[in-house]
């Protein structure tokens, strides 16, 4: 092998050199208490035996590798020799064996496994396929029926406004002075389990954005003709009781839902907006590929200037996976505001990429339409890269300008104008916005007036409405459920997935009059994740056997791993979308198996991957056996993970008992040794909370637990319904098998003759039992032995898997039990019965650290056990180090195979037992990596959740707040500018919506210092490399080099490491890192350059040859006199603003 380059904390592989050494010392040496040891060149060893002879003198070297090797076959044996005689894995086997009557063996088949959960998730969706196609129907004939009132009142309108109790606990709320206008709704709600809140199943609720005022005409006709999808709502119910939250989202920005529910109202102003929702955005149009420029030209002010950047950063929000986005800026010259160099997918950390660069935009150069349009139509005209390839759009925001530049459009667009141009221009000015009219009209978009930051939200989303004018006109054909991405339910139901159905306006102005093309809104129905997990076997595929599914972007739908850590209700704009890849640690294979699911394909592959553990410690390299189909009439793909351990599991059979008397399970025979009673004598037994019967109270103390199911089997005979038989059966079996075990094995054995605090036994049937019974007190792992990671990782490492306690429980010694502390050492039970193999148990003990941390010394060391003397090297002798009379200048260690600590022979190391070795000694750590007994794997956790990070000090002004300059104020075109305007309108909107004054509107959901958000953390495992089963080699560091060896323990998960210690602080290495870290995960701009296969919806609906453009937008510039900007500008200098009047904020289109 090659010889590294000497840097400090670099090895080179060498004999194991002898050193002259002095005498056993009482004191140990620190890296002060002498000069440093000399450097040895490679030629050493062929001189130092010489010089040793003539020294006449006692001296130690360095142990030899057969030395070394000599201790690790001894600590072997006594591991072995342990677990053999206390362990009970061939005693366990036999008691399986001789109650073979007992239980079946059962077959997992995956192909038929995962066929039939495919089905049933179908069918689940299908009947609320069936639903929304009701509910669509009559919210189409019921809005066609209805008769547009010109001067409907609030009092005119009866319902439950779902804000209308949080409203009127803010004194400050605008809503309660209309209070006693409008005919609110006071309902009473019962606690529903399934919906997790309070509901009222006789009534809807409605939800209506804050920015929307209740008593215009349009929302009121919208409430007066939703009202009889009340009726269709109570029926849907009716005819399938499972179905949850059913929703229509109107255009109009009003939401009516059933049951009806209080609104979750936030801590702050709630900015929920139907329009902006997930489920909403897919429902409402087809995907899009769209390019957005920004006029950043030297008359874009301060002012204005921000409002284009909260706009754009808006504009973002409305976009979701399945559409593409690019952004730019443009004077003369137009470029790409972040790295991003083309169309990239509209995800989260694009949109965030986005966000922080638009940010960075500043204003200067003159007003160049052309080089923004050319940049744009460019980047929609690349075909050479991923893309929506549906409707195509450019978004221009702009203070205004004179060009039109007709020339670009009619090479670019014209005549076929596949090309929508939005256009809005920003800011109050004096500009002619005929030309932005034009664009807009002349290229089938629309054109839209953004005077102030109350209008942004509104006007960067209603060009959804053009976007759906081609579905409306597509007629049925367009009527086509559609099934979201994961996201977290708004009302608190978790995780759901939505199917979505468009409304339309079937309204005529008149016979023979065109087609309204308005889209009324979006009807959907919630599916809980929870529902459709039902649905997948239940603990028949064993603790490492999984089924997920994943959608066409690679998504998962379900997947063990998807367990966002921050509750999204609290921030709804933040979609859950975790890639397959990052949901497991990805390699070739799964990116083979994520593309044939994604183009509906069926499969199967074994493959060997490396996986990490549930404590993501470690990291084991496995084999499974992937299977997967299609879901059929829905995106989705279903896919089945097993091991080749799990392909058969038990299944007990106790009809010889149950069926001779229909007495309580509490008369069953093994029932006995589940109660507390039992416990002294036959150990302590928790049992796994699972859902084994439905009247079964839940509890996460498992003492109570197991009293709530001790008292419900005194009631439920064996073969109730309410009963999961399959889950009850096997627990009273298990209870059997382990309490065998404690009578042929545990009950006779000293666990204190060989420094034993306990021994355990789990199973799949979900019983852990623990002996003796005292040794419960301080057993710390999950009581689920699914969810165990000893558990998990026994199953899947041939061997003895150590466990150390994590430093968690070092640092509570004192609630121990003697202040001790345990060691897990576990393996698998492996059954073999008629040709079938499989492991249903794991079995282990608890090793007391102190007692065998002498042990490990004793067994490291020249005597033969603890009770003989230990050996003095006399004058005139050479001698061999070992770990126990050479403890102050040797360091021995046993480190498991993720580098955590788990035995030392320095005793002021037994603290730092479960920590990293690299925090113990980050030389000697590094050095073991260096020469591949580890290897690093680096993952990124995306489902994190992070404290709010300070702000940067910004100055003294509120942040987001254009504050104008000494200059300015001398300026008198400032004062006669939109600029003044413009700033005293924002303020007065201020007084309204604080939060928006804030850098990010999501922060106006609550207290940003006060809750976590979610973040990306960095992870990093090591796992045992390639290199050889025995090791020597030179730590090389200046004067300072250290011997070290390195064996790996066979049928363990231990590496067995001596080492000189350290003589000077000179060969202090880099630390190598294994906690942990805040991340901003892996570089955007170098990933979308090779991005993940995906594919996007099977429909798109961008053109209609029908379509009337005559509807693109109408605006007129509004210039106060200078006499009405100097009053407010002095009203705003003095603090003495007015308050503002309601506005209507619904767009006049939706008018039929």
């Amino acid at each position: 092998m090659a010889v590294p380059a000497r840097t400090c904390g670099a090895s080179r592989p060498g004999p194991a050199l002898p050193r002259p050494r002095r005498g056993p010392r009482p004191a140990v040496r620190s890296a002060a208490s002498g000069p440093p040891r000399p450097r040895w060149p490679l030629w050493a060893p062929l001189l130092l035996p010489p010089l040793l002879a003539a020294a006449g003198a006692s001296a130690y070297s360095f142990p030899q590798q057969q030395t070394v090797q000599h201790w690790a076959r001894r600590l072997e044996q006594e591991i072995d020799g342990v677990m053999r005689i206390f362990g009970g894995v061939q005693q366990l086997q036999e008691i399986y064996k001789d109650n073979r009557n007992l239980f079946e063996v059962q077959e997992n088949e995956p192909q038929k496994l995962v066929e039939k959960v495919a089905g049933d998730i179908e069918s689940l969706l299908d009947r609320k396929v069936q639903a929304l196609k009701r509910l669509a129907d009559a919210a189409e004939n019921f809005q066609k029926a209805h008769r547009w009132q010109d001067n409907i009142k609030e009092e005119d309108i009866v319902y439950y406004d779902a804000k209308a109790d949080a409203e009127l606990d803010d004194p400050e709320s605008e809503d309660v002075e209309r209070a006693s206008k409008a005919s609110t709704l006071r309902l009473d709600f019962i606690e529903d389990s399934s919906f997790k809140n309070k509901v009222n199943y006789s009534y809807t609720a409605v939800q209506i954005p804050t920015d929307i005022y209740k008593g215009s005409t349009i929302i009121l006709n919208e409430l007066n003709w939703t009202e009889a999808l009340e009726n269709v709502f109570t029926e849907n119910r009716r005819q399938d009781p499972t179905l949850l939250w059913q929703v229509f989202g109107s255009a109009t920005g009003v939401t009516r839902y059933y049951p009806a529910t209080p609104w979750r109202a936030p801590k702050k102003i709630d900015l929920y907006d139907v329009r902006r929702r997930p489920w909403y955005i897919q429902g409402a149009s087809s995907p899009k590929d769209m390019v957005i420029i920004v006029d950043v030209s030297g008359s874009v002010s301060g002012l204005t200037l921000k409002l284009m950047k909260t706009s754009v950063c808006e504009m973002l929000d409305t976009l979701s996976d399945d559409d593409y986005v690019n952004v730019a800026s443009f004077n003369e010259k137009a470029q790409p505001v972040s790295c991003f160099t083309h169309l990239v997918q509209a995800n989260v950390r694009n949109k965030k990429v986005f966000k922080e660069a638009v940010q960075g935009m500043v204003a200067k150069g003159t007003t160049g339409y052309k080089a923004g349009f050319e940049y744009a139509f460019d980047q929609l005209q690349n075909s050479n890269i991923t893309r929506a390839n549906c409707n195509k759009m450019i978004m221009m925001f702009t203070d205004g300008g004179e060009d039109r530049v007709q020339d670009v459009f009619e090479k670019y667009n014209w005549p076929n104008r596949t090309v929508r141009v939005f256009t809005f221009s920003v800011g109050q000015h004096n500009y002619d916005v005929t030309p932005l009219q034009w664009m807009a009209c002349a290229n089938k978009g629309y054109y839209f007036e953004i005077p102030s930051i109350g209008a942004i939200r509104i006007n960067t989303q209603e060009y959804l409405d053009v976007l759906g004018r081609p579905m409306v006109l597509a007629g049925k054909e367009a009527k086509q459920v559609q099934w979201t991405n994961v996201y977290e339910d708004a009302l608190g139901l978790g995780l759901v997935v939505t199917g979505t159905l468009p409304v339309f306006n079937l309204t005529q102005d008149g016979p023979g009059a065109k087609k309204n093309q308005l889209i009324l809104g979006v009807m959907g129905i919630d599916v809980a994740l929870n529902d459709i997990k039902r649905l997948t076997p239940n603990y028949t595929l064993g603790a490492n056997g999984y089924v997920f599914a994943i959608d066409l972007n690679g998504y998962v739908l379900l997947h063990p791993n998807l367990k966002p850590q921050v509750s999204q209700t609290t921030n709804f704009r933040e979609p859950v979308t975790l890639d397959f890849l990052d949901a497991e640690l990805e390699d070739e294979n799964k990116e083979e198996i994520r593309r044939s699911m994604i183009d509906g394909n069926k499969g199967h592959k074994q493959i060997r991957t490396l996986l990490k553990s549930l404590d993501e410690r470690y990291i084991d390299e496995v084999k499974r056996n992937y299977t997967w189909v299609p879901i059929r009439s829905t995106n989705y793909s279903l896919g089945l993970v097993l091991p080749p351990y799990s392909t058969f599991y038990l299944q007990a059979n106790l009809s010889d008992q149950i069926l001779q008397v229909k007495l309580p399970i509490s008369k069953l025979k093994d029932f006995e040794f589940l109660l507390p009673s039992s416990f002294e004598s036959e150990g302590h037994v928790f049992i796994a909370p699972r859902e084994y019967c439905k009247d079964l109270n839940a509890s996460d103390n498992n003492t109570e637990f197991l009293k709530n199911f001790i008292e419900l089997m005194e009631k439920v005979t064996p073969d109730s319904k309410q009963c999961n038989n399959f889950l009850l059966h096997n627990l009273i079996l298990d209870t059997g098998i382990t309490q065998q075990l404690v009578e042929r094995v545990w009950r006779d054995q000293d666990l204190n003759t060989y420094s034993l605090l306990a021994v355990f036994a789990a199973t799949d049937g979900g019983i852990t039992r623990v002996f003796p019974n005292k040794a419960a007190e301080d057993w710390t792992e999950n009581p689920e032995p699914f969810n165990a990671s000893f558990y998990r990782r026994s199953l899947d490492n041939r061997g003895y898997v150590f466990k150390p306690p994590t430093q968690e429980a070092l640092l509570r010694p004192l609630e121990l039990e003697n202040d001790t502390v345990g060691i897990l050492v576990s393996t698998a039970v492996e059954l073999s019965l008629g040709g079938r193999t499989l492991r249903p148990a794991v079995v282990g003990v608890k090793l007391d650290l102190e007692a065998w941390a002498e042990k490990f010394k004793v067994l490291a060391s020249n005597r033969t056990h603890q009770d003989q003397p230990q050996k003095q090297c006399g004058p005139n002798s050479h001698c061999e180090m070992d770990c126990e009379v050479n403890n102050e200048d040797l360091l021995c260690v046993l480190i498991d195979d993720g580098g955590f600590l788990v035995l030392s022979n320095q005793n002021h190391q037994w603290d730092q037992v479960g920590r990293f070795f690299s925090e113990v000694d980050a030389n000697l750590m590094l050095a073991l990596y260096n020469n591949s007994f580890y290897t690093r794997k680096e993952s990124y956790d995306y489902q994190a959740a992070c404290a709010p990070q300070p702000p940067g000090n910004l100055g003294a002004a509120p942040r987001g707040i254009f504050v104008p300059t000494i200059a300015d104020f001398l300026n008198l075109a400032w004062w006669t500018s939109a600029a003044a305007w413009s700033l005293f309108q924002q303020l007065l909107y201020g007084l309204i919506y604080h939060s928006w004054f804030q850098a990010d509107p999501a922060e106006a959901e609550g207290n940003p210092e006060a809750r976590e958000s979610s973040c990306v953390m960095k992870q990093t495992q090591y796992y045992f490399g390639s290199a050889n089963a025995s090791y020597n080699a030179i730590i090389d560091c200046g004067n300072c080099s250290r011997l070290f060896h390195a064996q790996r323990l066979t049928h363990t998960n231990l590496l067995f490491v001596v080492a000189e210690k350290p003589l000077c602080s000179q060969c202090e290495a880099g630390r190598l890192l294994q906690k942990e870290t805040r991340s901003d995960g892996p570089e955007q701009c170098e990933l979308v350059q090779r991005p993940r296969y995906r594919r996007g919806p099977h429909i798109c609906f961008d053109y209609n040859a029908t379509e009337d453009t005559s509807d693109c937008g109408r605006g007129a510039s509004f210039p106060p006199s200078l006499g009405v900007l100097v009053s407010l500008q002095l009203l705003l200098l003095l603090g003495l603003p007015p308050r503002p009047q309601p506005q209507v904020h619904a767009h006049a289109s939706h008018r039929p």
